[in-house]
């Protein structure tokens, strides 16, 4: 079998063949960081974009994983597609996007998320259940018959990837690593035992 050269060519035919198979949320991806004295955490983020730049997520600025990964700015992201078992991680340091590029994305989400962007503190304590819903309506009214635009907090990741691993489950668990490592701007290719 003639493996792909380019491991982001790889991930964006598998990617969009999980679209097309109508694959629950395959943008779906764990994202792990780490404070500055190496306290991991993860959580699941949605991946906005993929090509030779990176992999990019958006996020609140304040949050938790947006303070690790101003701290620690390298990350892990690891897919898993359960209908045809297969795994990609990829690792690598992280930036932030470009304010032409947050303000890009910002204006194709729907309505109620940009609100929705204002309205969160996103990993802050939230003092009662209502007052996000309040907080939720104080924008929505503040922001009535105009466009909605980014808040300064809020902005995008993209993870260079150095480091990319595509994993297919086989039988007696003779699974199928391949390992892509970036070395001098090219792609080092490597099998490992499962």
């Amino acid at each position: 079998m003639q493996i792909e050269e380019n491991p982001i060519k790889r991930f964006v035919e598998l990617f969009e063949q999980m679209q097309k198979m109508d694959v629950p949320e395959p943008a779906a991806v764990t994202l792990a960081t780490a404070t500055s004295d190496g306290k991991p955490s993860v959580r699941v983020v949605l991946l906005k974009s993929s090509d030779e730049s990176g992999f990019v997520f958006y996020t609140n600025l304040d949050s938790r994983k947006a303070k690790e990964l101003r701290a620690n700015p390298f990350a892990a992201l690891c897919f898993y597609w359960e209908p045809i078992h297969y795994q990609v991680r990829v690792e690598g340091p992280v930036e932030l996007v470009s304010e032409d590029e947050a303000d890009s994305y910002f204006a194709t989400r729907p309505r109620g998320s940009q609100i929705g962007a204002w309205a969160s503190k996103q990993s802050a304590v939230l003092p009662k259940e209502h007052t996000l819903m309040f907080r939720f309506l104080k924008y929505q009214e503040q922001f009535l018959g105009k466009e909605v635009p980014r808040p300064s907090f809020w902005s995008g990741f993209r993870l260079i990837p150095q480091r990319i691993e595509f994993w297919q489950r086989q039988e007696n668990r003779l699974h199928v690593r391949q390992l892509y490592n970036k070395e001098n701007d090219s792609w080092v290719i490597s099998s490992l035992y499962p």
